[in-house]
């Protein structure tokens, strides 16, 4: 569909991963008209491809990043809050050992090799405490409990580790469903009055008496079109460099260095719900976390990207490196035979110097250009637990450029289907099975995970199974597919069973085929309606 020629926004939003839909739901609730429009869909890039965590980055404190994780540690609460659904707190074992090492090129590292000597590169216990110690305090936390000791002979969390990890100790930060988390924040953000476009990129934009006039294509049809906007804001993510030289004619010297991310996803690997903060000799970090009941998450690499248009892909020797770093840990080694799923995220660096990857600042940067006539916001870099504080600067920015916009108000603003307390999860699913008697338990946890309170709204008044219409397999049915797609700007299979579920590691190929050619049906009878 085209968009009017007519209408001016007062925003008009490039890319629509975290940054761009959380902008957008900010700005909107501030009653500023937007437009988001995105190439491909939404959360399809980085925003798809994290580790799941909304986390301080207890590594970056060898950074120095302490702003940054000082701001990340401050959002965890105030997230689970606003999203218990598709957010938890998690406890993460971080097993201790003498052959534990900084990274080399660390700024802490540097220091304590002046400082400490003798400890040539190590990592020892004490510091790693007063490492955590900082953690607990640098954020506040009525919801998450502080640090703890564990002698790991006797217990669950040592188990699944070689006899020689004799001790760790324990600490909290949470997970997050990232792509449901950017879906979500479309969806409210439409609710309060913005325009979501998805499958639609930019592709050139000029002022014209101090408008912005950006033209549009759909990168499915091809048809062209355009939208004026008083702002442009240029939330693209790994495009974002581009987006600013080549579509807005903006060229500021901005670097990004792209990041590739691999994870591996392996079936269950130990019997309990906590996360494993694994050190290697090299300095580097890979996390163990339970996923999707069944299975164990592992990564993440660190690896340069060179280009934001080469698809990222977890390489084999990224998946070997993992494999090895956690068979260092693990009693039972595993194998690639034993990786059922990968994928890969890049991350989008902001660098203000010479470019080295570890130097680049996890941190974000924005900056506001008036050359080209008109307002232009780029955002360069970010972390997913500081999406909202990032929203709220930008648009607190934006804000100076239209006259009487309202403040911040998205602090605990519950996104849709999460206003409900932190500790309900259980609840709502007894309620849920309740009022619906044919879901089995699994089935009810995966909906309430999904849609918390509005798990009740997606069952409609089904009194059986059969009405929900055809099943997809793997709880999938047809009514949860076209509320996904009347509500949540799903198009495709892979929308729906890599993106809006992880429900592609239980379905076949050929059910998950099946699922793309439905969608496709329904979609073509309802653009000829």
């Amino acid at each position: 569909r085209g968009i009017s020629m007519t209408a001016t926004f007062d925003l008009l939003i490039v890319g629509g991963g975290v940054n761009g839909c959380g902008i957008a739901r900010d700005a909107a609730g501030r009653g500023l008209s937007t437009l988001v429009v995105e190439k491909g869909d939404l959360a399809s890039a980085t925003s798809s491809g994290s580790t799941k965590l909304f986390h301080g980055g207890l590594r970056y404190l060898e950074h120095f990043e302490i702003k940054m994780v000082r701001e990340a540690l401050g959002e965890r609460e105030d997230l689970l809050r606003a999203m218990p659904h598709i957010s938890w707190p998690l406890r993460f074992v971080l097993p201790c050992h003498p052959d534990m090492r900084f990274d080399s090129t660390t700024p802490a590292s540097r220091l304590l090799g002046i400082l400490m000597p003798w400890a040539k590169g190590r990592r020892p216990r004490l510091l790693i405490r007063m490492g955590l110690f900082l953690y607990d305090h640098l954020g506040r936390k009525n919801i998450l409990p502080g640090t703890a000791s564990l002698r790991l002979r006797d217990l669950p969390e040592g188990a699944p580790l070689k006899d020689e990890f004799k001790h760790a100790y324990e600490y909290s930060d949470c997970w997050a469903e990232d792509s449901r988390l950017v879906a979500l924040n479309a969806r409210d953000a439409v609710e309060r009055g913005a325009t979501v476009r998805t499958r639609t990129e930019a592709i050139g934009a000029s002022v014209e008496n101090g408008v912005w006039k950006v033209a549009l294509r759909d990168t499915v049809t091809g048809a062209e079109s355009q939208a004026e906007a008083k702002l442009v804001v240029n939330a693209a993510g790994p495009w974002a460099g581009h987006v600013a030289a080549d579509s807005l004619g903006i060229r500021d010297g901005v670097h990004l260095r792209l990041v590739r991310g691999s994870h591996i996803v392996t079936k269950r690997l130990f019997d309990h719900d906590k996360c494993y903060f694994l050190q290697g000799s090299d300095g580097r970090i890979v996390f163990m976390i339970p996923y999707e009941t069944d299975f164990t998450l592992i990564g993440t690499t660190d690896v340069d990207h060179g280009d934001a248009d080469t698809a990222p892909e977890c390489t084999d020797e990224e998946r070997d490196y993992m494999i090895d770093f956690v068979n260092g840990y693990l009693k039972n080694p595993i194998s690639a035979d034993d990786v059922v799923w990968t994928y890969s995220g890049v991350r989008p660096l902001y660098c203000d110097g010479d470019g080295r990857a570890s130097e680049a600042t996890r941190d974000y940067v924005l900056r506001m250009d008036r050359s080209m006539g008109a307002p232009a916001l780029s955002i360069f870099g970010g972390k997913l637990t500081t999406y909202r504080r990032l929203a709220e600067r930008a648009v607190g920015e934006i804000a100076a450029e239209f006259e009487g916009t309202p403040g911040p108000w998205t602090a605990g603003a519950p996104l849709p289907g999460g206003d409900f307390p932190v500790d309900g999860f259980e609840t709502l699913v007894s309620e849920l099975r309740a009022g619906f008697g044919f879901l089995t338990e699994i089935w009810a946890r995966r909906l309430v995970r999904a849609y918390g309170t509005e798990a009740r709204a997606v069952m409609g008044d089904a009194a059986s199974a059969g009405d929900l219409g055809e099943d997809f397999g793997a709880t999938l049915t047809q009514r949860e597919v076209e509320w996904l797609m009347e509500r949540e700007f799903a198009r495709t299979a892979e929308d729906v069973v890599w993106r809006r579920s992880k429900l592609g590691l239980r379905m076949t190929p050929e059910q998950i085929s099946h699922l793309d050619q439905w969608m496709s049906q329904r979609a073509g009878a309802a653009g000829g309606d």
